[in-house]
């Protein structure tokens, strides 16, 4: 079986290792191999959304499972737009990433894989009509999943205190969802082995306050968290603010229940805990 990766992203580049053994090729894009050297066994080429080299072009054409995690932008999705052509003529498995993002705010309540996108940004409308677009190339059978907050190795909540980034800002009623890089390969490689195309939350079983998440992760460290700070007082770019614009409740049950998946993570705690026990904030 061989595997396409559009966009050997962070959570990409996790799966690829911890699943290498399921594919006899595996090839993908970044923006700029030559700043790549974490890749290793991995035929890369690049890609940045300019019309892609014949190589590129035959590697996407053979693939049995192509997986996306490249994100649209104003104009649509850049690799339906450089791939058009040969995406449609292609009948093999697609894996498309997006995200929880696309639910918008439901003032912390729960939401589902049946509740329609309603986000007011931008960039979360663009992944709706990216999600649609890739579900029409695959014939309706496109695997669409939605990826909660991801963190892992050298991403958590460890690692910006030891970097001394950490940050409790506090907004009441906000929670947040979160996801474990060794839970995204699982689900992966489920949506990859499932017979058909759906879509399916990425998350794991605790949307928490993200302050409570620091201060979790300062008491593994026995350091003192960081001081809580306002929401409306804070200083944060326009993108960080951003996040704060939704909060909702994200149900997983649909991932367990057609995909199978049993989360290594299924709260922050035990991921923190992975983690810790794993060197890092050391």
């Amino acid at each position: 079986m061989r595997l396409f990766v559009l966009g050997l992203g962070y959570s990409v580049r996790h799966f690829v290792r911890q699943h290498c053994g399921s594919f006899s090729h595996i090839a993908g894009t970044v923006r700029d191999p030559a700043k790549r050297d974490d890749l290793a066994g991995i035929e890369v080429h690049a890609f940045s959304g300019e019309p892609p080299a014949r190589e590129t072009v035959q590697q996407v054409r053979d693939a049995d499972v192509l997986l996306v995690s490249v994100p649209p932008g104003s104009a649509g999705d850049p690799a339906i737009a450089a791939f058009g052509d040969v995406l449609a003529a292609r009948r093999g498995k697609i894996v498309y990433l997006s995200t929880i993002g696309v639910y918008g705010d439901h003032d912390g309540g729960w939401v589902d894989e049946s509740t329609p996108p309603q986000s007011s940004l931008d960039r979360a409308r663009m992944r709706v009509a990216a999600e649609q677009a890739w579900t029409d190339i695959a014939h309706g059978d496109a695997a669409i999943l939605r990826l909660a907050g991801i963190y892992g190795p050298g991403r958590s909540a460890l690692a910006t205190l030891r970097a001394g980034t950490a940050r409790r800002i506090i907004k009441p009623g906000q929670v947040f969802n979160r996801i474990h890089v060794d839970d995204i390969a699982s689900a992966i490689i489920a949506a990859i082995r499932h017979g058909s195309g759906g879509t399916w939350n990425v998350c794991d079983d605790e949307p928490t306050p993200p302050q409570d998440v620091i201060a979790y992760a300062a008491e593994l460290m026995g350091v003192a968290p960081p001081p809580e700070e306002p929401f409306a007082t804070a200083a944060m770019s326009p993108m960080a603010r951003s996040f704060y614009a939704s909060s909702a409740r994200v149900s997983n049950a649909k991932l367990k229940r057609e995909l199978g998946v049993t989360l290594v993570h299924p709260t922050y705690r035990h991921g923190l805990d992975a983690l810790w026990r794993a060197g890092e904030g050391r």
